[in-house]
Parts: structure tokens; C-alpha cells; sequence
């Protein structure tokens, strides 16, 4: 019976105490995990606003074809002129 008695007083004294401090440990580093993932959301809201240029590029494209056939053109006659 005494050895019971000391087996509650160990786990009590000694092994509690660290549960209670790895469990701290993994609270802490999950609040952090919350703050960063509010983070991410923030600038991912952001990236979304800046993005949406990106849908113009394809004119931007068509066009810069364009000019590029007017310069070839363009030095096509000057070719033709000299």
C-alpha cells in the first residue's frame, strides 16, 4: 500500500507538472498558428485585388502583336524607299 501512496506522489509531483508544461507548449504554438493563418488570409485577400489586371494582359498581347506588324511594316517601306 505504501508503494501505491508513493506512485500517486510521483505522478502528482513529477509527471503532471510536465504534461501540464507540453500542453503549454502545444497552446502556444497553435495561437500562433492562428495569427499567422490570419496573416495569410490578409495578404491573400490583397494578392486577389492585385491580380486582377491579369485579365487585361491578353490584350495587351494582341496589341503589342499588332504594333509589331505595323513596325515590320513600317520598315518594310522604309526598306523599299532607300
Amino acid at each position: 500500500m505504501i508503494l501505491w501512496w508513493i506512485g500517486n506522489v510521483v505522478l502528482i509531483a513529477v509527471i503532471a507538472p510536465v504534461v501540464v508544461f507540453l500542453l503549454r507548449a502545444v497552446l502556444v504554438s497553435a495561437r500562433t498558428v492562428e495569427r499567422t493563418l490570419g496573416d495569410i488570409a490578409g495578404v491573400g485577400g490583397a494578392m486577389v485585388v492585385d491580380l486582377g489586371p491579369v485579365s487585361q494582359l491578353v490584350t495587351t498581347v494582341s496589341l503589342a502583336s499588332e504594333t509589331n506588324a505595323g513596325i515590320t511594316r513600317y520598315g518594310a517601306a522604309l526598306d523599299e524607299l532607300l
